[in-house]
């Protein structure tokens, strides 16, 4: 019975252990695929900042310098254009990937991503004192789930307001996101893509994440980050 008992165990114990394995390919593969795709985004984003979007000012200067001689209807027109051109470069780069975020940091990003979502909705950031600057691919993913809930909100919550809240703890650091929507039914809309997405994200950086969702009163996210983080490379 001893005999049987130890080979039960040595059995139970190779089963955790390759499940654990599988588990952390898994998790490795998740955030690989992400990784891969976010360089995919940042190379075509910093195609149209870069080049596309400095081709276009530069016309636009010239433009501006133009000798017209009365053909002020005509320039006017096409100065219009290219400003439009130049503002939809702008937004594709931005939709793509978050540029300048490596060099302005994630809470002047989000502000600039309220600014431009105010006339659709009210959001309203905290930062706790004492918040630091992050490793740039745990912003990234960061502004992105942020980017998505606040979409999803937009698109399906009937929300008028949107809190984000963002604290450095000792061994962790949490950002929640809030809205006074309709909530959602979990276990009824866990297939999609956007809930998808933000959870594919949340996994990427090590965090464990809550939704604390109330029907016709709010969806509610909950992110830990652990301080110790350690990507893979």
């Amino acid at each position: 019975m001893l005999a049987y008992k130890t080979f039960v165990n040595r059995i139970i114990k190779e089963q955790n252990v390759q499940h654990e394995a599988e588990v952390l390919y898994q998790k490795n593969l998740v955030l690989e695929n992400i990784k891969a795709q976010e360089e995919e985004r940042k190379r075509i984003a910093v195609m149209i900042h870069d080049d596309m979007g400095n081709r276009l000012n530069i016309l636009s200067l010239w433009l501006n310098n133009l000798d017209t001689k009365g053909d002020e209807l005509i320039k006017k027109n096409i100065y219009g254009q290219m400003s439009a051109l130049i503002d939809s470069a702008r937004t594709i780069s931005h939709s793509l990937y978050p540029v300048n975020l490596e060099s302005v940091g994630l809470v002047l990003y989000i502000e600039e991503l309220i600014a431009n979502l105010s006339h659709k909705i009210n959001i309203s950031l905290h930062v706790a004192p004492g918040y630091k600057k992050k490793d740039i691919f745990i912003e990234v993913q960061l502004y992105r789930i942020i980017q998505e809930f606040t979409t999803n909100v937009i698109k399906h919550s009937e929300a008028t307001q949107l809190w984000i809240y963002l604290k450095d703890y000792p061994n962790s650091t949490v950002a929640i996101i809030s809205d006074n929507g309709q909530g959602f039914d979990y276990e009824l809309v866990k297939k999609g893509m956007g809930i998808k997405n933000i959870e594919s994200r949340v996994k990427s950086i090590n965090a464990m994440h809550k939704w604390k969702n109330v029907l016709n009163k709010r969806s509610r996210l909950i992110i830990k980050i652990p301080c110790n983080n350690e990507l893979q490379d």
